[in-house]
């Protein structure tokens, strides 16, 4: 990796508007060999970046004592450091992290998926699919950069954010360039295309999956109309777009897929899209179907439940397609794939309970979820532990709570990731609207005892029951406060459950 001399970053600060002031001649020959914005994370040599609501000076002053060689702000401090004053920091990020890391996306074929629910799942498949192609033509397994986890060739992390800071971005996409990486699969957030975590990217292949109202609060989007029109900035930085035809507010994704390279069309109720499913049939642990497209038809088949999964793979199927992967690699890509804490079943010993585990934490993932719950859960009781998050997407509240309380038997209300706001007061905004569908709910302050009480409550009913944990999945930390804690997954949590009712039930045969 090539180490600029901070003249150099101000030059493209320069070229794209957004330089203020650059630091005094005498520091400007000095060389550039870490860029962060975490000033944990700083050694000698750090170009610091003081961004985010929460920033605190301090930060810079401990970066600037670990050996920051200058800052970039939107504002001048007082330290034994000179600073880069841009007119807009996030900006600024995505360009600087760009320059450091030497443009290495341009060497990856990126799909990137967008939309409110099933990013992560398309994901998945698509890396599926594109490993069975790079088995096939000796190339590395692919990158993957998504909600549930990170990989850039190294050690699989778990992630914190859907798309991450355009730092830690660039970050990942060098690293798998380095090992040998040829191809990435990449969610695409709303929150990442409003505050330019992407800017200056370039997609092979940019899939629109669908659109619901999530995220309309003070610190994300202020209405529909700006979270649409976020979503909608993944077309102009894309060279082929897929379009689901089957989403609400498909003609306007349309028209704006037009300002990419071309536009290619998917769909499970349409005939005439590019790539059509149909004859869907249940086969017990997923779905078979049949597709007719353009350079990929016939039979496929997912091991995963969820109609709306179904969706998915045909957004895979079209993206392969463009790419021109080999129809036999998408057959058994999709067949293989499962994503880690997306529709994930779980049954005692005598399968009189049922546990699902989903990361379903939307309008248009609880409805989707509980409708597959309905028609496919053989008539049991249903109970659901959720929560939701605090400080943001305020609008969820509201929405899971009717949801919930409309297709429950019992709703138990649990943390997650409350941040800075009150794990309980939360639940008890959420309890106000599963109480108007005449529910019964309960608060509780863990998730393993919401869970437990769960459990307990479905085994003490008699009646064959199906318990959705939704919201966290796999995940092993819980945000509160300013910090992530280290935590037991919603699965580690089910299993230890089912351990214990199997005992009870079983422990003397």
């Amino acid at each position: 990796m090539t180490a600029f001399s901070i003249d150099e970053y101000e030059k493209i600060l320069q070229v794209t508007d957004l330089l203020v002031t650059g630091v005094p001649e005498p520091f400007r020959r000095k060389k550039v060999l870490f860029l962060t914005f975490d000033s944990r994370e700083v050694k000698e040599g750090t170009l610091f970046i003081c961004k985010g609501a929460g920033f605190r000076e301090k930060f810079l002053r401990d970066a600037v004592d670990l050996g920051a060689v200058a800052y970039v702000s939107e504002k001048s401090y007082d330290v034994t450091v000179p600073g880069i004053i841009v007119s807009d920091i996030r900006k600024a990020m995505a360009v600087l992290a760009d320059k450091f890391y030497g443009s290495a996306w341009k060497k990856l074929n990126i799909t990137a998926f967008g939309g409110t629910k099933g990013k992560s799942t398309s994901t998945c498949f698509m890396k599926s699919v594109v490993d069975e192609y790079m088995k096939k033509t000796g190339g590395k397994p692919s990158g993957l950069l998504s909600t549930i986890c990170y990989y850039d060739g190294g050690k699989v992390q778990e992630s914190r954010l859907t798309t991450p800071e355009a730092v830690e971005l660039h970050r990942h996409m060098a690293r798998a360039v380095e090992n040998g990486i040829t191809w990435m699969e990449l969610e695409v957030s709303s929150q990442a295309l409003k505050y330019h975590r992407v800017d200056g990217l370039r997609f092979n292949v940019g899939v629109f999956l669908n659109i619901s109202r999530d995220h309309i609060s003070s610190v994300e989007h202020k209405d529909f109309g700006d979270y649409f029109e976020s979503k909608m900035k993944m077309f102009p930085m894309t060279d082929h777009a897929v379009v689901n035809l089957d989403s609400g507010f498909s003609n306007m994704a349309l028209e704006a897929a037009s300002s990419a390279g071309d536009v290619t069309t998917f769909s499970i109720e349409d005939p005439g899209a590019d790539y059509y499913g149909y004859d869907i049939e249940n086969w017990g642990e997923g779905y078979s179907f049949k597709v007719k497209g353009k350079n990929i038809s016939g039979r496929f088949a997912i091991g995963m439940l969820g109609l709306f999964n179904v969706e998915n793979a045909m957004a895979v199927i079209a993206a392969a397609g463009v790419c021109g992967i080999p129809e036999d690699c998408v057959r058994k890509g999709l067949i293989q794939a499962r994503a880690a804490g997306r529709m994930e079943l779980f049954a005692t010993a005598d399968n009189k309970i049922v546990v699902l585990v989903d990361y379903a934490h939307n309008d248009l993932s609880f409805r989707k979820l509980f409708e597959t719950v309905e028609k496919e859960g053989q008539d049991r009781s249903i109970y659901t532990v959720f929560g939701c998050p605090g400080g943001k997407a305020v609008e969820r509240r509201a929405d899971l709570g009717r949801i919930a309380g409309r297709y429950s038997r019992k709703v138990f209300l649990v943390p997650e990731d409350p941040g800075k706001e009150s794990a309980e007061d939360i639940s008890r905004e959420i309890s106000g609207y599963v109480n108007r569908e005449n529910c019964q709910y309960e608060i509780v302050d863990d998730r393993g005892l919401g869970i437990e009480k769960a459990m307990r409550q479905a085994e003490e009913s008699g009646r064959p029951a199906m318990i959705l944990v939704t919201g966290k999945g796999r995940e092993t930390r819980q945000k509160i406060g300013q910090e992530y804690v280290e935590c037991p997954s919603d699965v580690d949590h089910v299993k230890k459950q089912i351990r214990k009712y199997d005992m009870r039930h079983f422990a003397g045969e």
